[in-house]
């Protein structure tokens, strides 16, 4: 079992779209835009220079994962200077390059959102794939090195990401509420927080990344707001399907139903995205190939609030005037970059209650260390609890460790690691029984959270959500309550 104690890993993402969706940020995106709107910048910016300690990844547990064939096409795609740093810094031949981008891009075809034929896969079955390609192509010893160097470009990204020592500066801690300025997102809870300077002042429901896309786990940076964004399908061989309506490089103008990117976008690292565009029913669930995903109605009440973190006013008289013309892209450059902090965590102690959130991107988080490491960072212990209340626990958590296809999670020596002949060949079985798959895995089967009220609990914990925008989307129903008055348990 991978070792994991706090955000519990960093997955790679692809940020690109199939059959509708768009997440992938070009490197001329901003250098395209209209000059940069006369902006009131705010007095006395929000945001702090360095942000303090945070949950998030760890080297160790980063390390022990591997990549997915889409999100190396992501970078084969996203990125030009990508294959010739294979070619010089792993020393890659052309063939092998050619074959890896070859296997990536026929993984990323075979998956259609429309695909009504196959059943849809998990993270693991992806990941065990890419591990038998890489080992066929490139040998086993050059996987490792190619995971470590795309694990590395990803959270070091040009484009928005952290630098290297303010990722090692940041010690892992559960449920950790932030005492300065920064958007969180925990995707497994579907939300995103906005904290100005300590205090919770904001909280939207959000769509994630599909499972075979799943969003990472770090800390970005939000430097600019792009309104109005228009969008270029990218030379994908998913892009000109039968029934598509827009053609490989062809220009998708801002406003049109084909663009899937809504009213703004905010790059936060290449090549993830916080962007609007989507429906109601996708909020709180898959919505994404890799990034966060808002109404538009959110995200025009959210941009105010990101402009004035980044130490710039930006009035609904603005805004409107932006999106009066929506062939018009209109790019806002923040005083000051706003930190965003991607988390993974399954169990959160949330202002007295224990939730336990589904483990949709098969990380083997909800475990009884992880349940433990967390109540004893809230000063609770699952000895404390009466041995009603421990079994009802431990029945929540293993409910909450099956995959969003209702099964069990695979094994993490056996989605992904290169660690192992046992790993492997669990890696081999899964990626064989997984291999025809044709579509991304849209919705949750069963509960996606279990709620414990505990006494020991109250007070103690991570903010409620305050002033929730759930963009429309159903409220989740709560199920009957538990046996015991000091745990109650409910069902989403």
């Amino acid at each position: 079992m991978m070792r994991m104690i706090r955000a519990n890993g960093l997955i790679l993402v692809l940020t690109f779209t199939l059959s509708g969706g768009a997440c992938l940020t070009k490197p001329d995106d901003l250098a395209t835009t209209t000059p940069t709107p006369t902006v009131t910048p705010v007095v006395t910016p929000t945001t702090t220079p360095t942000p303090t300690p945070s949950p998030v990844a760890s080297d160790t547990s980063a390390k022990e994962l591997s990549i997915t064939l889409p999100v190396l096409d992501a970078f084969f795609t996203a990125d030009q200077a990508f294959a010739g740093e294979l070619k010089n810094k792993l020393q890659l031949t052309d063939e092998q390059i050619d074959r890896l981008r070859t296997a990536a891009r026929e993984e990323t075809a075979r998956l259609r959102e429309n695909s009504t034929d196959a059943p849809g896969g998990t993270t693991a079955a992806a990941q065990a794939r890419a591990v038998e390609e890489l080992k066929a192509v490139i040998g086993e010893q050059k996987a490792r090195q190619l995971t470590d160097f795309v694990y590395e470009r990803w959270r070091n990204g040009s484009s928005g990401g952290t630098s290297t020592a303010a990722q090692a500066a940041i010690t892992p801690a559960p449920n950790t509420a932030p005492n300065d300025t920064r958007i969180v997102v925990n995707a497994p809870a579907y939300r995103m927080d906005v904290f100005k300077n300590g205090e919770l002042v904001k909280s939207y429901k959000v769509g994630i990344g599909y499972p075979e896309f799943p969003l990472p786990a770090g800390l970005r940076r939000a430097s600019n707001i792009i309104f109005n964004p228009t969008w270029t399908p990218p030379d994908e061989p998913w892009v000109e399907t039968p029934t598509s309506k827009v053609k490989i490089g062809e220009k998708v103008e801002a406003g049109s139903k084909l663009n899937p990117l809504g009213i703004a976008k905010i790059p936060i690292g290449l090549p993830s995205l916080i962007h609007g565009g989507k429906a109601p029913a996708k909020i709180g669930g898959f919505a994404s190939h890799g990034c966060v995903g808002l109404t538009d109605r959110q995200l025009r009440d959210f941009l105010p609030l990101i402009a004035e973190l980044g130490g710039v006013e930006l009035s609904d008289a603005e805004i409107a005037k932006f999106l009066k013309n929506r062939a018009e892209t209109k790019n806002i450059k923040l005083a000051t970059p706003v930190p965003v902090e991607l988390r993974y965590e399954t169990i959160v102690v949330e202002d007295g209650k224990l939730h336990i959130y589904r483990d949709v991107y098969d990380r083997e988080t909800n475990t009884e260390e992880n349940l433990r490491a967390v109540l004893q960072a809230s000063g609770a212990s699952l000895d404390q609890l009466s041995a009603d209340e421990r079994t009802e626990v431990l029945e929540a958590l293993d409910q909450m460790s099956r995959g969003p296809n209702g099964k069990p999670n695979e094994t993490r020596a056996g989605s992904g690691t290169l660690a192992g002949s046992s790993a492997n060949q669990s890696a081999k079985q899964i990626g064989k029984s997984k291999s025809k798959s044709g579509k991304v895995t849209r919705t949750v089967k069963g509960a996606k959270e279990v709620v414990i009220e505990m006494a020991a609990l109250q007070g103690k914990g991570y903010p409620a959500p305050v002033d929730l925008n759930t963009g429309g989307a159903p409220a989740p129903s709560n199920a009957a309550p538990g046996k015991q008055p000091a745990a109650r348990r409910k069902g989403r």
